[in-house]
Formats: structure tokens, C-alpha cells, sequence
């Protein structure tokens, strides 16, 4: 069997016809508009996966399901987007029953990080792991938790939310109202929003570590303390919940050795258990499309 991954983000949504082993058999990606109503953007979804099963040459009847990944907070249990930040005028979105109405298939909706995570135990770098966290750290910080073997969703599936944990106050307001949330200060948002601050001129993230790798005295000490702080980060998600291992994906690991060395290191001094300061801390492997096919793997393995 197969199945339609959709993974819905803030700027694109990508959708792709996935098969049992992980495979990608057709993909694409259509901008996410945000000018048009919710309804008429899932519209262009349901078409864009008809157009991508065709394409196959395959029936509707070769398709297990359709898995969508959504950024949260949702409510995966009734099928609804209920409150996503970044899709501002998606409100208590029903997805799921305007999907199944037409195609009349089986459709999940899990939040984006759990899909990804989901990617990571099936085909990347948790295939051996029954217990671990993956840490997306992206537009957002949000995470995916395999407790026991099994995805833990929480009672409306926002379970993971760790980018409003509070890790440092001092940093200032986030939009959440909160002060000092881990995505107001180690975000892929944030890094480029403190990093021009602290610059005098407006910086990309992608600039900001440019910076940083060619030892920019002001820059250097900033993105030090933004690893630090997402060791903390790895610290309290360890003490919680006690995983094998933490996984490590979305655009800010891209940084690479600079930022896993000093998270190993954090994590080798605080975690609270001495085998907890063991805790693998591994880049992701399947960052490319670990959304979309983490979202087909949602029908696939369950």
C-alpha cells in the first residue's frame, strides 16, 4: 500500500505520494497562501494530491490514507487546526473532515514535529530507539516524542511543545506573553531578529551565523549562549522524560559540530542521572522531507 503525506507550513505546503518503504513515488510543493480563506487552501491541496495520484497511475483505492502534518496547537483527535501562530487567519480549521469528504479515505492530522519524528523512528536516525525526542529548531522550536515505542500526542496531540518552556527571562517578552521562552531566544526567527540587533543592520539567520563562523566579536558570544540555552533545553527534555536519545533537526542544526559539541557538552555536565549525561545528541537524517514522509508514515505505521 501507499499513502499522501502533506506537510502544511507557514510559507509552503508539500505534499507527496510515499510508498511502504519510505519511498517517495511523486512530490510537490504549492505556496502557502495566506490571503485566501482556510477552505479555499485546502481546497488546492485535495487538488494538487488528486493531480500527484494520477501522476502514479494508481486508484484511490491503492492509497492507505492521507497523513497531514500541521503546525499546533491542534486538536488531532477531532481532525481540527485550532491555533497555529503562523497561519494567522487559520482558526479551529475542521481539515480533516473537508479532506476525507473528498476523498473518502481514512485522514490523520498530527502536529508537524510529531509527524517528523515519526519520519525519524521509521527510516532515519531512530529507527533503533524506543525512546527519544526529535527537536525541530526551524521558524519555531517544537518537538516529537516516542515514549515506550509509541508517539506521545497528549490529550489533543500538542504534547512537545517545548519552544514556550521558559529557559531564560531576561531575554524579554516572547509573543506568547511569556518571558524568556526557548523559541523567543534560540529560534531560526530569533537568531536573525537578535542577531541585526546586536549587528546594527538587518541579517538573514543564514548571515548571522556567517558571522559567527568568521568570529565576529559581537555576534560569537550571543550564538555561544543560544547553544548553551538549547542545552538546557536537551537537559529538561531529559530529566522529563528520560529518552535514549535527542534528535536534532530544522534549519538552525545546520550550523553543524559548533552547536552539537556544545549541547554534548552541556548535556555531559547537567543532566541530572549520570547515565542521563550520556544521552546520545544526533543530527537529524531525514531533514529534507522528514515532514512529509513522517506524515504518510502516520497511515503506513500504524
Amino acid at each position: 500500500m501507499n499513502a499522501v503525506g502533506v506537510d502544511i507550513g507557514g510559507t509552503k505546503v508539500a505534499i507527496a505520494v510515499v510508498e511502504t518503504s519510505g519511498r517517495i513515488l511523486k512530490e510537490d510543493v504549492i505556496p502557502t497562501d495566506k490571503s485566501v480563506a482556510p477552505s479555499e487552501m485546502i481546497d488546492r491541496i485535495n487538488q494538487k494530491i488528486e493531480e500527484l495520484i494520477k501522476e502514479t497511475r494508481m486508484a484511490l483505492s491503492d492509497i492507505k490514507g492521507i497523513g497531514i502534518g500541521s503546525p499546533g496547537p491542534l486538536d488531532s483527535k477531532n481532525g481540527i487546526i485550532t491555533y497555529p501562530p503562523n497561519l494567522e487567519n487559520w482558526r479551529n480549521v475542521p481539515i480533516v473532515q473537508q479532506v476525507k469528504e473528498y476523498f473518502n479515505i481514512p485522514v490523520t492530522l498530527e502536529n508537524d514535529a510529531n509527524a517528523a519524528a515519526m519520519a525519524e523512528k521509521w527510516l532515519g536516525a531512530a529507527k533503533e530507539n524506543e525512546d527519544f525526542a526529535y527537536m525541530t529548531i526551524s521558524t519555531g522550536i517544537g518537538a516529537g516524542i516516542f515514549a515506550e515505542g509509541k508517539l506521545l500526542g497528549g490529550s489533543r496531540g500538542n504534547a512537545g511543545d517545548i519552544g514556550h518552556t521558559v529557559v531564560d527571562p531576561s531575554y524579554g517578552q516572547c509573543p506568547c506573553g511569556q518571558y524568556g521562552c526557548l523559541e523567543y531566544i534560540a529560534s531560526g526567527t530569533a537568531i536573525a531578529r537578535r542577531g541585526s540587533e546586536l549587528a546594527g543592520e538587518e541579517l538573514t539567520t543564514q548571515q548571522v551565523f556567517e558571522r559567527y563562523h568568521a568570529g565576529d566579536e559581537v555576534i560569537k558570544p550571543y550564538i555561544n549562549d543560544v547553544f548553551r540555552i538549547i542545552g538546557v533545553a536537551c537537559v529538561s527534555v531529559i530529566n522529563t522524560l528520560d529518552p535514549e536519545k535527542i534528535i536534532i533537526g530544522g534549519g538552525v542544526s545546520k550550523v553543524g559540530e559548533p552547536l552539537f559539541k556544545a549541547v554534548r557538552d552541556y548535556v555531559s555536565q547537567y543532566a541530572l542521572n549520570p547515565d542521563g549525561r550520556k544521552t546520545e545528541i544526533v543530527p537529524a537524517q531525514l531533514d529534507q522531507n522528514a515532514g512529509v514522509v513522517g506524515a504518510a508514515g502516520l497511515c503506513l505505521n500504524q
